[in-house]
């Protein structure tokens, strides 16, 4: 291929890159130190921004919630993700059935799929999971208002969402694992869980970890489930920093971009800073 074929393919996705992520980043990044209103020239403003989005006791709850939510999520859904591919791979005819099934949640627009899934605890659609809930406890759970149950509500929504893409990863990587391993384990003598702990689950180290990586970015921006699921997220201290973002920058008076754009260059570098394991990880293992 000549030099001048390479660009021509290559060409039209840089510019793509850079129109949609290069210029954004740069914009936002030159915001975070000004004063912007719409439709005028921001002001100059230094830290002011970045100094009132640390000082503020929402900012602060917003990345606790978040952080939490990821950890719980993600751990959850590695290792449920992993059990549930094991069941999968199992499987001989049914496999295509039960993996089509599998995804109906995942390719569902998060939004959407939010919506619906609000309805299974509001009694005012139904809210059958409610319902049969308080038949067996005989209380009433107040999903949408209480702190710890809309935190569980929007915990088991991003799983039922995002399950499914962590069940094919792990699939695809236990698919990959050479049968000669796994007779030479039998054969020393292992089984049943020595067999994952000890043969499987290192050969797919890089698989289980791309999982946690993808899953982490996901979930530290998770934003438009709250809408539906946690309508009084601010009130109750359930507002992820997405969330935090849109209202400082468009809602709470409107038209501060420059804190906005501030609240995500720190969103940006917490993202850098919890998936660095994961990426020095992968270094690594590219270099082995």
């Amino acid at each position: 291929m000549t030099r001048r074929h390479f660009w021509a393919l290559v060409s039209p996705s840089v510019i793509v890159m850079v129109g949609l992520l290069a210029i954004p980043l740069y914009r936002t990044v030159q915001w975070s130190f000004q004063d912007v209103n719409y439709g005028e020239a921001g002001t100059w403003v230094g830290f002011a921004n970045y100094t009132q989005a640390l000082s503020d006791s929402r900012f602060h709850d917003s990345v606790i919630f978040t952080v939490g939510l990821t950890a719980a999520v993600v751990a959850f859904m590695v290792v449920a993700g992993y059990w549930l591919a094991v069941m999968v791979n199992r499987l001989k005819r049914m496999r295509p059935w039960v993996l089509g099934i599998l995804l109906v949640s995942y390719v569902v627009p998060q939004l959407v799929g939010a919506s619906m899934f609000a309805w299974l605890f509001d009694s005012n659609f139904g809210g059958v999971v409610s319902y049969a809930l308080s038949e067996l406890t005989g209380a009433e759970i107040l999903w949408f208002t209480d702190v710890w149950p809309n935190r569980l509500l929007i915990a088991a929504n991003t799983v039922w969402h995002m399950l499914p893409f962590a069940m094919l990863v792990i699939l695809a990587g236990l698919q990959g694992v050479p049968e000669e391993i796994m007779e030479a384990a039998v054969m020393d003598g292992a089984s049943g869980w020595r067999i994952h702990w000890n043969v499987i689950i290192p050969s797919i180290r890089g698989v289980l970890g791309f999982v946690a990586l993808i899953s982490i970015m996901d979930v530290l921006r998770v934003f438009d489930s709250l809408v539906p699921l946690s309508p009084q997220a601010v009130q109750i201290g359930n507002e992820s920093i997405m969330l935090y973002i849109y209202n400082a920058a468009f809602r709470d008076g409107g038209q501060d971009l420059g804190l906005g754009s501030a609240i995500n260059v720190l969103l940006i570098g917490l993202i850098v800073v919890l998936l660095f394991p994961f990426i020095r990880d992968a270094a690594k293992e590219g270099h082995s």
